[in-house]
């Protein structure tokens, strides 16, 4: 994905700079959770219309998994990462310390790990903009979901339609030691956290 900060927008530079701190909490966390074994950092951000974020990604239709963490309420907003087949089923493997499972189904303890993990990113990330904000979010239970990789996105995506225009994309890389893992972090803003995020910054 080939993505550029707004260097003419002060306001997402200095998102950036929130949401880069709140990738190093959740580096730290994923340091823990993977016994050293992952790490992340927060490359830029960017605000693209909704209907642009399946083309950004490039998604066509592979099979992806979804996990995906909600905030309602006022102040509101979708947070989903995501995976391919093969990343999903590694990170599961590495977490049990196992081989990678070549079965159809994903077991429960495999939708377990992918939970937990996106439960530990997002809540670093909604820490940090709740500190940013001086306000208190309580996001949902993470949700498992696999499809095709279009399908997918649109249904996470599916509830902000109707209520936004632009998504704010952050571009994260996920390193297993030294080699790229193809995870991605989506933060979808509601209406009312996006005048409240620009507002603050």
């Amino acid at each position: 994905m080939n993505m550029t900060t707004n260097a003419n927008d002060p306001q997402l530079q200095v998102l950036q700079n929130v949401l880069g701190a709140a990738t190093d909490e959740a580096s730290q966390a994923m340091s823990v959770w993977t016994g050293g074994k992952i790490s992340l950092t927060l490359d830029c951000i960017r605000e693209i219309p909704l209907e642009m974020v399946t083309q950004e990604f490039d998604l066509g239709m592979d099979l992806l998994t979804m996990v995906v963490l909600t905030i309602e309420g006022e102040i509101g907003g979708t947070m989903i990462l995501t995976f391919d087949e093969e990343n999903g089923r590694r990170l599961a493997a590495t977490l049990f310390k196992q081989d990678v499972s070549s079965d159809a189904e994903w077991t429960e303890l495999e939708r377990s790990a992918l939970n937990e993990t996106g439960n530990i990113l997002g809540c670093a990330y909604f820490n940090a903009i709740a500190r940013l904000l001086e306000c208190e979010f309580v996001p949902s239970p993470p949700t498992f979901l696999q499809d095709y990789g279009v399908c997918v996105l649109e249904q996470a995506l599916m509830q902000q339609a109707h209520e936004t225009t632009d998504v704010l994309i952050c571009q994260t890389t996920f390193l297993q030691g030294s080699e790229k893992l193809n995870w991605n972090i989506l933060f979808v803003p509601d209406p009312k956290m996006h005048e409240t995020l620009r507002a603050a910054t």
